[in-house]
């Protein structure tokens, strides 16, 4: 087999990156897990004034949210400790998969976990979905089943273009105990498992989902969202519950786990849409909390795009449901 020169040089480029990133993953990982948070709200805020794209991603939705309440004078201000908050977010993730349990332990507070008391005890054949949002330091909701003592925790990711750095969160991810399923490609793998049950599975619920999204409110003005944690709890009968991560300190955070929320009213299955609303309405609580805690750099109302426009308003003339839009792909 004929290898061509292009070929042998990409390999060469991957092998490279691979191993500046391991060394830069290497360095952040021998400091202090304070240092590092130091370190990362520095290159967060120098962030701010490199990357103008997602500085003005975050200006604009700032203003879209709360242009009526705040000066710009705020809004710049917030958008620059959020940009300082990512920093911090990104390089505490890397710095906390390095670390055991018992030195995690100290700077995570876990509430609400009594709301998971039957997986405690051991005897869990149900399932239950989380919905988690890019808040604090995300990566942590993969850390939770060590703190509830319970090993089957599972979540869908998205590999990245760039194969290295793709390699390198792998390796990152694999002490956290967590199952990670890849959403593209491991839907059918993720589902044998949801009916084998006793699973705790955490999907994101706070992005764009485009035009197989349902329609819903955040933050009081309207985006798609995904259908996903409702569909797969009503379909595996699962309890439904949020998760939110709220940064405290330097280098400390809090993980809330919140009320189910109901799927039936009355004796009768919620509405896809309703239940998602719902999802949406305990996310905006938790943004209002803490404002730079969230990710305010993701086009979370982007509604731009021929067939989301037309497939918007088929949902809002009744023509087509949620949960129809969803029946192919739940996992997005």
């Amino acid at each position: 087999m004929i290898v061509s020169a292009r070929s042998v040089f990409a390999r060469v480029i991957e092998s490279v990156v691979y191993w500046i990133l391991r060394f830069l993953v290497g360095l952040l990982q021998s400091l202090s897990l304070r240092d590092v948070a130091r370190v990362g709200r520095l290159f967060g805020g120098l962030a701010y004034w490199v990357d103008g794209r997602h500085r003005g991603r975050a200006i604009a939705n700032l203003s879209h949210v709360y242009g009526d309440e705040w000066g710009r004078k705020k809004i710049i201000a917030l958008a620059k400790e959020n940009s300082r908050r990512l920093g911090e977010s990104y390089c505490c993730a890397i710095k906390v998969a390095s670390m055991s349990h018992e030195q995690l332990k100290p700077h995570v507070e876990l509430k609400g976990v009594e709301r998971f008391q039957e997986i405690i005890e051991g005897g869990a054949v149900k399932n239950h979905v989380v919905a988690i949002g890019h808040f604090g330091n995300f990566e942590l909701y993969a850390r939770m089943g060590q703190f509830i003592g319970f090993s089957q925790l599972a979540t869908t990711y998205r590999a990245l273009k760039n194969s290295a750095a793709n390699r390198v969160m792998g390796e990152l991810r694999q002490c956290s105990g967590t199952r990670y399923f890849e959403r593209r490609f491991e839907v059918g793998a993720l589902k044998e498992a949801l009916r084998r049950g006793g699973m705790v599975l955490g999907l994101l619920s706070d992005h764009h989902a485009g035009g197989g999204g349902v329609v819903t409110e955040f933050l009081g003005r309207p985006c798609s969202s995904t259908a996903a944690p409702a569909v797969l709890a009503l379909r595996y009968q699962a309890d439904l519950r949020t998760a939110i991560c709220y940064r405290t300190d330097l280098g400390q955070w809090a993980v809330e786990i919140g009320e189910a929320i109901p799927l039936r009213q009355a004796g009768e299955v919620r509405s896809v849409d309703d239940i998602i609303q719902d999802v949406q309405h305990a996310m905006t609580d938790a943004v209002r909390r803490d404002p730079a805690n969230w990710f305010w750099v993701h086009n979370r109302w982007r509604t731009s795009g021929r067939g989301f426009q037309q497939w918007r308003t088929q949902v809002e003339k009744g023509r087509v449901s949620a949960t129809e839009s969803n029946q192919k792909s739940v996992v997005e």
